[in-house]
């Protein structure tokens, strides 16, 4: 295990659970549910077992992935680019408050139609300020976005909330944006 790099095998496994599992001709259920023994059998880039599965499932800095509660299926909690994945997120009452880290560079786009979902499910958002900076920060210079969270979801708006603590929603207009 020690020779195998952590952080690589986890952007292979979100690749694959995510955006492509046709690339290795993997099965996800219309949750995105794969069977662990099916992934387990079919990466082939690395020497992957299934404790070497459990590791990146519980180290994983972000919580990307999820087991089944009888630990025979595993999932990406979100960013899925996969247009017939239903996480079967129930809607939640978001915090007063919810911030989105991206890059000073895409302001005016932003300010032009707001947070888009582009290719993925939904926007996604968090309550952390260190995770919103952290995002931002891979995009080039940081900028963190607050959202009047509670005032869309009175306005209409639906948030769900996944797993690993990340904020979804369809779309943000502008008017719910504060820069700061």
């Amino acid at each position: 295990m020690n020779s195998v790099n952590l952080v690589n095998l986890s952007k292979h496994l979100s690749f694959l659970l995510r955006h492509r599992p046709e690339a290795i001709s993997l099965t996800l259920d219309a949750q995105g549910w794969a069977a662990v023994d099916e992934l387990l059998s079919k990466v082939t880039a690395y020497p992957l077992t299934r404790e070497l599965l459990d590791v990146v499932v519980e180290t994983n800095d972000k919580q990307r992935f999820s087991f089944s509660e009888d630990g025979r299926f595993i999932r990406a909690n979100q960013g899925h680019s996969l247009q017939n994945i239903d996480l079967a997120l129930e809607p939640i009452v978001p915090p007063e408050i919810l911030l989105h880290g991206t890059a000073v560079r895409f302001m005016a786009s932003i300010t032009a139609t707001g947070l888009s979902k582009m290719k993925r499910h939904h926007v996604h958002l968090t309550e952390s300020r260190a995770v919103a900076q952290s995002v931002g920060s891979r995009y080039g210079q940081p900028l963190i976005l607050e959202i009047a969270a509670r005032q869309m979801h009175q306005d209409g708006y639906l948030f769900y909330k996944t797993a690993n603590n990340v904020w979804l929603v369809e779309h943000v207009p502008f008017s719910y944006i504060e820069t700061k």
